[in-house]
């Protein structure tokens, strides 16, 4: 998820575990250690690809979160001011707070390693979007309320009352991921499509509308589908790819990590002098997130590039279409990608 709902998300675990003790300062606890896994976006692991591929990976992990939560919790205990703490109370909170971070980052597409080093697997249930104002708005608002009001003696119920709704919130987009997914199914089967991989990811911003996509051997369909959408209405839209490309070039090992990582779900695009490699998960067709240059025409062949991403974001002044096709299944959206 994005910072800011880190950060709230944090606070509201810090308030929760340690606001009998500290008051106020739990908040700014939680935000400090709440924001603590994302950090590893400072670090260079070699280039774009690894930086995209190691991104939530051992900061992100439940078992170093485990293991250091008690050395950062005997550091924080020299201080005057945790003394009312104990050791195994802060140990506790330490982990609650990263922890949470991590486990929220799975609702996403994205991928997070929640078992490195044990293993690599980037789990994403895929159910919310990474940015989403209805899950953060009660944490938000709780925040606010605990920080600059006189609430405080209420202030444990409505830090409280924002964690179940934000957590009912992640319960309500999985029943929406389960339905999108019956119903995405039920006209792939109907216009007899089979496919290798499939991933279905809410649109920005909200959970009614979603984007799937299905790959095959010549390339993949861009899927769209409305909680309010019948079997009928969903959109299903096929694209080229040039995938046997990869046949041609050397191993190299950023391609089996661009591979692994988006689980099957890439294509590759010749565009002008180049070939691209890009994680259909997250983007729209014609403009996804994470595309990577992995190669050019050279002579009669081709050869291997520096694998620089490139900067292929959707634009934004065509944003407005996402949302009125949440209601009505007549929108293009793939004016998005010719307007």
């Amino acid at each position: 998820m994005d910072s800011v709902t880190q950060i709230l998300l944090g606070s509201a675990v810090g308030y929760a575990t340690l606001g009998n003790k500290l008051g106020r300062k739990s908040l700014l606890v939680g935000a400090a250690f709440g924001t603590l896994p994302d950090l590893d976006v400072l670090i260079n692991f070699g280039g774009d690809v690894e930086n995209f591929v190691y991104h939530r990976s051992f900061s992100h992990s439940l078992i170093i979160q485990l293991l250091l939560s008690p050395l950062i919790a005997w550091l924080i205990a020299k201080m005057h001011w945790t003394k009312s703490v104990s050791l195994t109370r802060w140990s506790v909170a330490i982990f609650l707070i990263m922890g949470t971070h991590a486990l929220l980052d799975t609702f996403t597409v994205y991928g997070t390693q929640l078992l490195w080093p044990l293993s690599n697997y980037p789990f994403g249930i895929s159910s919310v979007f990474i940015i989403d104002p209805m899950y953060s708005l009660p944490l938000l608002l709780a925040f606010i309320a605990l920080c600059f009001t006189r609430l405080q003696p209420y202030a444990t119920k409505i830090n409280t009352a924002a964690l179940v709704l934000s957590s009912l919130y992640l319960t309500w987009s999985l029943a929406a991921k389960w339905h999108i997914d019956n119903k995405i199914q039920h006209a792939l089967t109907n216009k007899m499509i089979a496919f290798k991989q499939f991933e279905s990811t809410p649109s920005p911003f909200n959970t009614l509308l979603w984007r799937a996509v299905a790959t095959t051997e010549q390339g993949h369909y861009e899927i769209y589908a409305s909680i309010f959408d019948s079997v009928d209405e969903v959109d299903i839209r096929f694209y080229k790819t040039e995938n046997h490309v990869l046949n041609l070039l050397d191993d190299d090992q950023r391609i089996a990590l661009l591979q692994n990582f988006t689980k099957g779900l890439y294509g590759v695009y010749q565009q002008e002098q180049s070939y691209v490699f890009s994680d259909l998960r997250m983007g729209l067709e014609g403009f996804y997130v994470f595309s990577f240059e992995i190669a050019k025409p050279f002579e009669n062949n081709i050869e291997l590039s520096d694998f620089r991403q490139l900067q292929n974001r959707p634009p934004l002044n065509r944003a407005s279409l996402v949302f009125d096709r949440n209601t009505n299944p007549n929108i293009d959206l793939s004016q998005i990608k010719t307007e």
